[in-house]
């Protein structure tokens, strides 16, 4: 959750496992500030589960979202015309939860700039905080099992890896967000990390090569 307007309201980014919406609730009663508006990486259950339920217990907040992934949101899988590869990943076709704003690159949300980084799916978005510069990425990057890039297979937890959608798109948006120099890098799953920038930078070199290697074995 990221403060927005002086600290007196909250920006909820994501909406976690249907299970998570008490402990996000009681959290932000424990801030005593209100969630007012819910910000969605993209649309993978995983992301999503809760919205629902937050929505019952929270009307008035606005729900943000790219358009593409407003589809995997409304549980639909089905291609766009520029797309080849198939849609990974859970993808919930019970949440009735409808965006009440798309959002493209650089548009805002408070406090956070919005940075279209698509690749683990179509139409991820990541957030940057204009007075922190921490960085809110969803799965562009993963830090548990170790710091990787999307698409970048982490044994100990590899299923950010078995759900991204496009292995090349999500290198390009990994080194776009590295370029930001963010302070502080958050992710949906793992530890946030400060001071990222060396690390996401070594994390990319491993996901290149790693990439050069399948692409050669294809050919």
């Amino acid at each position: 959750m990221f403060h927005n307007g002086r600290g007196v309201r909250l920006t909820l980014i994501d909406a976690a496992l249907p299970y998570s919406a008490k402990h996000i609730l009681k959290v932000a009663a424990k801030l005593q500030k209100p969630i007012t508006r819910i910000a969605l990486t993209h649309g993978h259950e995983d992301h999503v589960g809760s919205i629902d339920q937050l929505k019952h217990y929270l009307p008035s907040a606005k729900v943000y979202i790219s358009e593409r992934e407003s589809h995997l949101l409304a549980g639909d899988r089905s291609l766009f015309s520029n797309e080849s590869n198939p849609i990974k990943g859970g993808v919930s076709k019970k949440i009735k939860t409808k965006a009440d704003f798309y959002i493209n690159e650089g548009d805002k949300i408070g406090s956070l700039v919005c940075v279209s980084t698509p690749g683990h799916t179509p139409g991820m978005m990541s957030f940057l905080d204009t007075r922190t510069r921490a960085l809110i990425t969803g799965d562009t990057f993963q830090t548990r099992g170790g710091l990787a890039v999307s698409g970048k297979l982490q044994w100990l937890f590899p299923f950010p890896a078995l759900a991204t959608w496009d292995r090349k798109i999500a290198l390009e948006s990994a080194i776009k967000v590295m370029k930001l120099k963010p302070t502080l890098l958050a992710v949906g799953h793992g530890r946030m990390i400060n001071e990222p920038v060396e690390a996401m930078k070594k994390a990319i070199e491993r996901a290149e090569k790693q990439l050069s290697i399948d692409t050669k074995r294809v050919v």
